[in-house]
């Protein structure tokens, strides 16, 4: 089936509307022959001649009548779904959103979240669920739609990423605990006993290769999965946790944290998502949200 030129609907529209050939070149940017050229396309597909002579003038055929309401609607219909999309009308918006994070983002940024959404947009649904691992797929996929952490060569290469903060690895203590008194040392903070922390169980990582560099070896005596693992043993023993400074300052009640007194990269903690949610209002809107409560919350608190 030879599908017709649907450029020719806007001519059809405004031809109609001016009952001219004159009016509508002038309103379409054409000369009057390019017109007159298109006018007799369209009657050759409505089989009609739609704008017949009288007088000087043009008049409508009955056909073209009733084709000038249903031509304005279907031309006002299709500019609406080329146009893109406005701002949306959040106190109405009913939508459910999915984020992956590691541990520490929802204690730390979930309550000004919620806050934020509650006030904005109650008809949102925040659904926070754990991150294992750097795999792309939730977002490919479409299970999940926004995703933070620290962009690695295991991220996507498609995904949009925006920097929401930087956050450094501080040794955390439980209060009283030796190393809470008196500025640390690599020498003493070598010689304290430590928990590590590992998703795959491994000893050893940069504060190691760090404290290797200066001669030096901190003892490990027992190896977890999560920070708020690692927190949990230092707050109940003489064990020394290093983690993320921003992701725990409301988790370490009844605890000292002090700078490593070695040398660590900061880490860039990024906002992620898939590229063909960039345009959608809403998604928009949710990000500028994340990035507000994130970069507003200052680390250690």
């Amino acid at each position: 089936m030879t599908l017709p030129d649907l450029n020719l609907l806007v001519t059809l529209d405004v031809l109609l509307t001016e009952g001219s050939v004159a009016g509508a070149a002038r309103r379409l940017r054409l000369s009057p022959s390019a017109m007159s050229r298109q006018l007799a396309r369209l009657r050759t597909a409505t089989g009609d001649p739609l704008l017949v002579r009288a007088g000087r003038g043009l008049v409508p055929t009955p056909r073209a009548l009733d084709l000038r309401e249903r031509a304005g609607l279907l031309v006002e219909a299709a500019t609406a779904l080329l146009r893109p999309e406005s701002a949306p009308d959040l106190a109405r918006l009913e939508r459910r959103f999915t984020m992956r994070n590691r541990e520490g983002f929802v204690e730390t940024f979930g309550p000004a979240l919620l806050a934020r959404i509650e006030r904005e947009a109650p008809g949102v649904q925040l659904c926070f669920l754990p991150k294992p691992d750097k795999d792309s797929a939730p977002l490919r996929d479409g299970g999940v739609d926004l995703e933070t952490g620290v962009v690695a060569a295991a991220t996507g290469p498609e995904l949009r990423a925006q920097a929401l903060f930087r956050d450094r690895f501080v040794g955390v203590v439980r209060s009283g605990h030796p190393l809470a008194a008196a500025p640390v040392t690599a020498e003493r903070f070598a010689s304290a006993r430590h928990v590590a922390i590992s998703r795959r169980g491994r000893e050893h990582g940069p504060v190691d290769a760090a404290l290797a560099a200066l001669g030096l070896e901190r003892r490990i005596m027992t190896v977890v999965a999560t920070f708020s693992e690692a927190l949990a043993l230092a707050r109940a023993t003489d064990l020394v946790a290093t983690v993320p400074e921003r992701y725990t300052g409301r988790l370490r009640d009844g605890m000292a944290s002090f700078p490593l007194p070695v040398p660590i990269a900061n880490l860039t903690i990024s906002l992620l998502w898939h590229p063909r949610m960039e345009a959608d209002p809403a998604h928009r809107w949710l990000r500028g949200v994340v990035r507000e409560i994130c970069g507003g919350v200052p680390a250690g608190g």
